[in-house]
């Protein structure tokens, strides 16, 4: 990991001339300082709105904006170098986003446009309410978890930064997306899991268990995304990324997602595996790795049948709006599935859940074979005490027994 962290380090993602198209623009912030309800049809720069076939969803459209009424915002620009500039926009009265007077919003800057045009808003400005959310979130995974929420979070941070300084940039300078997602995973598997569960061989195994899971899912990913011919090149943003880095594999790029998608739930189920099996083991001592096995993996059957369950609508969840899309056109369930749209999702969540159910036996057999190692000394086996220790024994006889009701014996590696 650290070879191929050295060996892959970017330096910080490639420059580029912006197209101004979707993402790839330069925006400002600002806010709605007026709205006034105006004609639609006085604004309209023809002089009339074209109603076309009202059997259509166009033309109803277009025949109720001649007929309404339309909002007339005016925006001011709030940083930049136009800080304090103003213009104008027509909101229609069908349109999803209606503005508001006081509203922060994102707009659009163009400079290459006629001034009058340079500026155009594209989104609300949600800065406020998300930072909300984020810090209520902290405070109860700190007020819950205690320091191993805190260290959740600081693992976090680190994630998002491996993503943000490594993955991304080094996919964007034209490494290859497969061996960047396999490095930069394991770069936030282990600081996850060390710093949230500490330097231990119950958290190795858990390590250990997740790097065999995700090598399972780059092998049948990248097998199963050649054979279905998928290209991943399936909306505008990853047309974009395309058009403006073509040596990008785009194919690899998905595969990338998979593998780093499934890397959280695998965390998951190896650290829960692992940890049923270490407190089998506390429990009973003397369970031999077979019996340890046994009774961890009826443990992992029933995570099996949840975790599977909450991948698949986790997706369905995510690709909701595009499944509404294929009921309203009434396409048959065969059809729905050899779109590359929803064979991406297919793929994406039968390769990932293998994944997930290979990992519970993997790491169940790991964490059995492992902690059996930690078996009692020979003279706690036998029941025999040394003769120093014999002597005392009738006076230190009450003492041992309560410590044995009391479950509490010889620390035992973790």
């Amino acid at each position: 990991m650290l070879v191929g962290l050295v060996v892959l380090w970017p330096g910080g993602a490639p420059a580029h001339e912006r197209t101004g198209v979707g993402f790839d623009r330069q925006t400002q912030q600002a806010t709605v300082t007026k709205v006034e309800s105006v004609s639609c049809a006085s604004v309209n720069a023809s002089g009339g709105t074209p109603t076309g076939d009202t059997s259509t969803a166009e033309g109803s459209s277009a025949q109720q904006q001649a007929g309404g009424t339309c909002k007339q915002a005016t925006i001011r620009v709030d940083t930049g170098s136009d800080k304090g500039r103003t213009f104008t926009e027509i909101v229609q009265p069908d349109q999803s986003r209606q503005l508001e007077q006081g509203e922060k919003v994102v707009v659009a800057y163009e400079p290459s446009a006629p001034k009058d045009l340079q500026y155009s808003v594209t989104d609300v400005n949600r800065r406020i309410p998300m930072t909300v959310l984020a810090l209520i979130f902290a405070v109860a995974v700190v007020v819950v978890g205690r320091l191993r929420g805190v260290m959740a979070l600081v693992a976090l941070a680190i994630s998002f930064m491996v993503l943000n300084f490594f993955v991304l940039p080094a996919i964007l300078q034209g490494s290859n997306p497969l061996v960047v997602a396999v490095v930069g995973s394991s770069a936030i598997m282990l600081i996850a899991l060390y710093l949230c569960h500490g330097l231990s061989a119950r958290t190795s195994v858990a390590v250990l268990g997740t790097l065999i899971s995700l090598l399972l899912i780059g092998v049948l990913g990248s097998l199963f995304i050649d054979w279905a011919a998928l290209t991943g090149n399936t909306d505008d943003n990853t047309g974009l990324i395309h058009g403006l880095y073509p040596s990008i594999d785009m194919s690899g790029l998905l595969l990338a997602g998979i593998i780093i998608g499934s890397l959280g739930v695998l965390d998951d189920v190896t650290v829960t595996q692992t940890s049923a099996v270490w407190e089998l083991h506390e429990a009973n001592p003397a369970m031999g790795w077979r019996g340890l096995y046994r009774a961890g993996i009826r443990i992992g059957r029933d995570h099996i049948a949840s975790v599977v369950n909450t991948l698949v609508l986790a997706y369905a969840g995510a690709a909701l709006p595009l499944l509404l899309l294929f009921s309203i056109a009434q396409s048959s369930v065969g059809s729905v599935a050899n779109s590359e749209l929803v064979a991406e999702e297919i793929v994406r969540t039968l390769v990932g859940s293998i994944g997930l159910v290979a990992s519970v036996p993997v790491t169940t057999a790991l964490a059995a074979l492992v902690v059996s190692a930690d078996r009692p000394g020979p003279t706690e086996a036998s029941g025999t005490a040394p003769e120093p220790v014999a002597a005392a024994s009738a006076g230190a006889a009450p003492a041992a027994t309560a410590q044995a009701r009391g479950g509490r014996g010889r620390r035992r590696k973790r």
